[in-house]
Parts: C-alpha cells; structure tokens; sequence
C-alpha cells in the first residue's frame, strides 16, 4: 500500500449544497485523519463559495480554527464585517470559531480549499460532514446507503440534531417509519428549528400519515 495519493481537484465529487455551490470532499477522498480539509467551487458570479457560519453552531461546527486559500477566481470574504478582496493565491486565516465569516466569488468557477481543526485537541470528523456527505445519496433513491453514513455520524456525535434529523429522512424514505419517528422528534426537542423544516419536507410525506408525526 503507498504512502501517498494523488487527484486533481476537478477529478473529485461534486455535492451540491446551495444554489451553484458544490462541496468538494478533500477529506473524504483522502481519509485524511488529522486535520479537517475540504473544497468548495461555485459556477457564477456573486454565488456563495463559502456560506455565512461560524464554527460555534450546534448543527455541525466544530469550534475550529480556519484556513482558507483561494485556489482559483477571485472572491469577496467578509469575516465579522470587515471585507477582504481575495484574489487566487490569497490566504485568509480566522483564529476566533465565534467570527461570522462568507464569501462571494467574483468570478466564475472560482474554488476555496478550507483546513480547519480545533486548537489543543485532536481532530474528530465536523457533523456536517456527515449530513452532506447523505445528501447525494437520498436525492438518487439510495436511502439505506445514506443511512449508514448519518448512523456512523450518530456514533461519533450522539445526540446531534442535525444528523438525527437527516437519519429520519432517510429512514421515513426507506419505509423505516417506527425508527425515524423517534429520530425525528429527538432532533426537534434538541432544536426546535426542525420542526419548522418538517413541517414541508417532502422526505416526511408518508411519514405524515403516521401516528405520532410531530405536531
């Protein structure tokens, strides 16, 4: 087995998480286990090539530290109100994880790489990574592959509303409805946001019909 590997950014997944935005999954690809890695593109001018967060969020933010490096294009940053112009070859590292940050590419097919881990402690997969990583596969049909993944996520982080929320999804379009009921409201008692996303997800329309469905 080598010790090394090699792709080429274009050569990894494209998953859409936002209108033109596409996750590149760096880490994923790589099994990186040290640090958090992963890329974004985005096919227009003024769509989001990074999305308004900080890294405190409940949903999936780990508290990290960010590097961001603008590979290609060009995009505006904003980071706590200031706005930083980054053309490709900039680097922009945010220590604070409370720090909202976002940026708009200026150009078409402009690409971020972001590396990220929390300081003095060792890396763990972020959540999100896990419901993003789902998304593809419930969008083709392919609802029990999803699962595994938002069930391996649920090992690593108990308890997070955000992979519950997207398991009962899964769950509810695999015929699973018992499990995705528990699932679901479990998600809404830890935030209460998701029962505003339930209410029209068309994931959960069978499960409507179901005894027990959240009010």
């Amino acid at each position: 087995m080598s010790g090394y590997d090699v792709t080429r950014l274009d050569d990894l997944d494209k998953i859409p998480v936002a209108e033109g935005l596409e996750w590149r999954p760096v880490r994923r690809r790589f099994d990186v286990r040290a640090f958090g890695v992963n890329a974004y593109t985005v096919d227009h001018p003024g769509g989001h090539v990074v999305e308004e967060h900080d890294e405190l969020g409940p949903g999936g933010a780990g508290g990290h530290e960010e590097l961001y490096v603008v590979l290609r294009g060009h995009a505006t940053f904003t980071i706590d109100g200031d706005t930083i112009e980054a053309p490709a070859g900039t680097l922009i590292f945010i220590r604070d994880p409370a720090l909202k940050r976002v940026a708009i590419a200026e150009q078409a097919d402009t690409a971020v790489l972001a590396v990220g881990g929390a300081a003095g402690k060792a890396y763990e997969v972020s959540p999100w990574e896990y419901t993003f990583a789902s998304t593809p596969l419930l969008k083709a049909g392919r609802a029990k592959e999803a699962e595994a993944i938002l069930l391996d996520g649920l090992a690593h982080h108990p308890g997070n509303p955000a992979i519950l929320y997207n398991l009962a999804c899964a769950e509810a379009l695999a015929g699973e409805y018992a499990s995705a009921l528990v699932h679901l409201r479990t998600s809404i008692e830890t935030d209460a946001k998701y029962a505003a996303f339930a209410k029209t997800d068309p994931d959960f329309d069978a499960l409507r019909r179901e005894p027990g469905f959240p009010a």
